[in-house]
């Protein structure tokens, strides 16, 4: 492989991270930014004149990864060329698939070739896809084949999010890169460091990824009562206070973040289905705890490599951005510590991450709160 990486300050040139002599041929180009920045509409003609040839992909984020740092406000490029492995992009738009999530993925896991598939990374919209359902319609048509991405990220802000493949991004867009090849060696991992606290409530009354009741109780109501004070600054607040979700048709339970909420109906809309049933429980986070969780994702992601990776793909979460403030660095380089200096990294932080359960098969799970990592080497 080889890379270019470039980051760009609002209303400043693009700055080299990552150079190369020679040009890159077919580089993949990944543009991660604000969604300020790349709503500017020269932005994309920027990146094409730097990578003509370049298959470019862009999604707005709640923080950019490149190196060792972390962004806000501004736009990060890494472009990679594969000398012995291939790629294909794909692209469908919710918004012309009614947002039916489940549609949209099979629709996409339709456009790929499945022959030497070796892996599939997913870049998607994150203020309305069910990331659920879309993991759902992506799985009806694959076996063993893993997945990992992200949904996109508006800051704390909510607003709405932008993806786009070869085009300036927009509203809707899921974007699905996939990658072929023998000698391509791809692992993954995600873990969290999340702290569950308070009594376990069930699930009695919700719709997909909408929860209306627990314990037959207004959910909302239940919610606002432990958030106390900070319940005047939902939905922010709740990227601090999680949910923990054990559902009965699984071993592991997963975490999901409140997307938004509705006064009128007294419920709250989540990142991923949270069935009937289910156990939930209030989680929060500490430092030390959050930074341990992405340590230990790199070490999962690291354990049966036969190679030392050249790229890692981060997508870690919005909360946990929030939560380490001034030290959200520090889990980057953790990662780093783990996986090698060698290797090129770069990503964003989300409003949800997509990735199979360590050590598992390769079904994959939408996880909030979570570090999750994508290690390639050729």
């Amino acid at each position: 492989m080889r890379f270019q990486q470039f980051e760009k300050k609002k209303n400043q040139e693009w700055i080299p991270v990552v150079t190369t002599d020679k040009k890159l041929k077919n580089p993949l180009v990944l543009v991660f930014g604000n969604r300020y920045e790349l709503e500017h509409p020269e932005i994309y003609n920027e990146v094409k004149t730097l990578f003509p040839d370049g298959e470019i992909v862009i999604g707005s984020t709640a923080g950019e990864i490149i190196g060792g740092k972390v962004y806000d406000d501004s736009i990060t490029l890494t472009a990679i060329e594969f000398e012995k492995s291939t790629y294909a992009i794909f692209r469908e738009n919710s918004i012309d698939n009614n947002k039916d999530a489940i549609q949209l993925g099979n629709k996409l896991i339709q456009k790929v070739n499945k022959e030497g598939l070796k892996h599939i990374f997913i870049v998607s919209e994150g203020s309305f896809v069910n990331g659920s359902a879309l993991i759902e319609g992506l799985e009806t048509k694959i076996d063993n084949v893993a997945i990992t991405g992200g949904l996109c990220g508006d800051d704390s802000r909510f607003e709405k999010t932008i993806t786009g493949y070869n085009e300036p991004p927009k509203e809707g867009e899921v974007v699905l890169i996939a990658f072929y090849g023998e000698s391509l060696e791809i692992s993954y991992a995600q873990y969290g460091g999340w702290t569950p606290f308070g009594p376990e409530r069930i699930i009695t009354k919700s719709d997909q990824n909408i929860l209306h009741e627990l314990d037959n109780k207004p959910a909302l109501d239940l919610y606002k009562k432990y958030l106390g004070d900070k319940a005047a600054e939902l939905p922010q607040s709740a990227l601090l206070y999680p949910l923990s979700v054990k559902s009965k048709d699984k071993k592991e339970s997963i975490v999901r973040t409140i997307l938004s909420i509705d006064e009128k109906t007294n419920t709250m809309t989540l990142a991923g289905d949270v069935p009937e049933g289910s156990v939930v429980q209030l989680m929060m986070g500490h430092i030390d705890h959050i930074v341990d969780g992405a340590q230990l994702a790199a070490e999962i992601g690291m354990k049966n490599r036969k190679t030392k990776p050249d790229l890692a793909l981060l997508v870690s979460c919005i909360g946990r951005k929030l939560v380490m403030d001034q030290r959200v660095e520090e889990e980057v380089e953790e990662v780093i510590e783990s996986i090698g200096s060698q290797a090129i990294v770069a990503g964003f932080y989300s409003y949800g991450e997509l990735a199979p359960f360590a050590g598992k098969n390769s079904s994959c799970e939408l996880h909030n709160q979570t570090m999750t990592l994508t290690l390639f080497s050729e």
